[in-house]
């Protein structure tokens, strides 16, 4: 029988930021609770550590490199159908409220409706992030911490809101007789900056117990040069300046993590009271990780474990409980699960799997996890490929890096120059190798690119064109 799906998206939330998952300071307990009716997913990657590029692949099952939304000024528009189109053909209802960062609200992105949707500000995005061949020499601020501290920002306003409009469409929803199969996303935008959380949330946090950020270059730590030069551009933590700046904004982080389980709460919430929870299985996730300053870096867009790994939760009928497994998963596998919760056939090429089956087996050890990157700050692309305990950084341009995520989880320690570790570097460089050619792609991605920077002028005017900070939320 088909069964009714229930996306819950966060924005830039960090594996590990779950209560469940042994956060210091995080408490979850509406995701938590999700956890013990489900499996969780501890090895689960974003295709993409930025925005647009991430929502975009998880749209339509694919790798950034198959479909090239290659940046923040890329939106998905629908011109590679996704599992909504699918749902849509098979007579399902597919709704959307809160973020989904496409290009624009009219747009045909397999959606029969989206209640109070955040796209792409004026449906461009970042146009001058689309501006990286070269990237440009002059830095750029970041604007990230321009706000920081208590308070109850846009974004906070938005995500009240998507919740309680999604619990109403919930209630909507059991009340009807004979509704047709649904699939409801409900993009949230909290943990993403502006750090901005109602005091009550930061009163929860003991901001004194919160260490400095890891591997912070004012300790010795030296960046990858691919990595330095993404500082380079544009550096954000020099623009918090203190370890008190540091730790407040960790804490709000960590605060507006706690403030988004509870807007997720509702729905679940919801979805229990009205009986759907029986008939609807659940998936839980978010679109990449955050740094938290740990290399001094903020933000999402490089390759490490904070950016790139994510949380990923599904919970419902036919999912074992309480599970928690490490097989490599990645977003693109939600395109293959949502059709499989449908009863629907997956395009056999996609390259995801459904997340059903995958729960339902053995860890595989040997599955592959990947990520990559072509947006903003960086000089060239970066590709991650994840097996077993390796984690391997391909930097076009650059020398790779290999960390052993079993012995240095934190990933101080760059094996990949060690005589010692030269066929494992070999044998993660041939995996990479066997999906893509690194090089030809990067050529691809930044010739999109230097022909979007032409339509809007050239280099000197792209640079004046998109939001200099977060998308803005949609006039009410």
């Amino acid at each position: 029988m088909p069964f009714n799906t229930l996306i819950l998206l966060t924005d830039e939330q960090d594996a590990q930021a779950l209560g469940c998952a042994g956060h210091p300071f995080v408490k979850t307990p509406h995701l938590d609770a999700l956890a013990a009716r489900g499996t969780r997913f501890t090895q689960a990657l974003t295709p993409s550590p930025i925005c647009v590029p991430a929502r975009a692949a998880l749209a339509t099952g694919r790798w950034v490199h198959d479909i090239a939304y290659w940046d923040n000024a890329m939106g998905y528009d629908g011109r590679i159908a996704g599992w909504g189109h699918a749902l849509q053909a098979a007579g399902h209802c597919v709704e959307s409220m809160g973020k989904l960062h496409y290009v624009h609200a009219t747009a045909p992105t397999g959606f029969s409706k989206q209640h109070d949707p955040l796209h792409l500000a004026d449906g461009i995005g970042q146009v001058w992030g689309s501006v990286r061949n070269p990237l440009p020499n002059t830095p750029r601020p970041s604007r990230l911490f321009t706000e920081l501290g208590a308070g109850l920002s846009s974004y906070n306003r938005y995500d009240i809101a998507s919740a309680e409009h999604a619990a109403q469409w919930l209630q909507d929803k059991a009340a009807e007789k004979d509704a047709a199969p649904w699939t409801l996303f409900v993009g949230f935008v909290a943990p993403h900056f502006p750090l901005v959380v109602p005091q009550r949330y930061l009163d929860a946090i003991d901001m004194d117990a919160i260490a400095d950020p890891r591997l912070h270059p004012l300790s010795g730590y030296q960046r990858h040069p691919w990595v330095q030069r993404h500082a380079d551009f544009s550096n954000a933590d020099d623009e918090l300046g203190t370890p008190e700046r540091r730790r407040l904004a960790l804490t709000c982080y960590y605060a507006l993590t706690c403030f988004m389980d509870e807007q997720i709460g509702k729905v679940l919430q919801t979805l229990e009271q009205t009986g759907l929870q029986a008939s609807t299985r659940v998936i839980m996730s978010s679109d990449h990780g955050d740094n938290q300053g740990v290399r001094g870096m903020w933000n999402k867009s490089t390759l490490y474990r904070e950016a790139t790994h994510v949380p990923l939760i599904l919970a419902g009928p036919g999912i074992p409980e309480g599970k928690v497994c490490a097989t490599q998963v990645n977003l693109v596998d939600i395109a293959p699960t949502v059709l499989d919760n449908a009863n629907l056939p997956a395009d056999t090429m996609l390259p995801g799997r459904s997340l059903v089956a995958i729960a339902n087996e053995n860890d595989d050890p040997a599955r592959i996890g990947f990520s990559e990157y072509h947006a903003v700050g960086s000089p060239s692309a970066a590709y991650l490929v994840r097996q077993g305990q390796w984690a391997y950084h391909h930097y076009v341009g650059y020398e790779p890096e290999l960390f052993d995520m079993a012995a240095d989880p934190g990933q101080s320690v760059n094996l990949a120059a060690h005589d010692g570790y030269r066929s494992i570097r070999e044998h993660m460089a041939s995996l990479l190798h066997q999906m893509l050619d690194p090089e030809v792609t990067d050529q691809r991605a930044k010739a999109d690119q230097d022909a979007l920077v032409a339509r809007f002028g050239g280099r000197e005017a792209a640079l004046g064109k998109g939001p200099m900070g977060a998308s803005p939320v949609p006039p009410r």
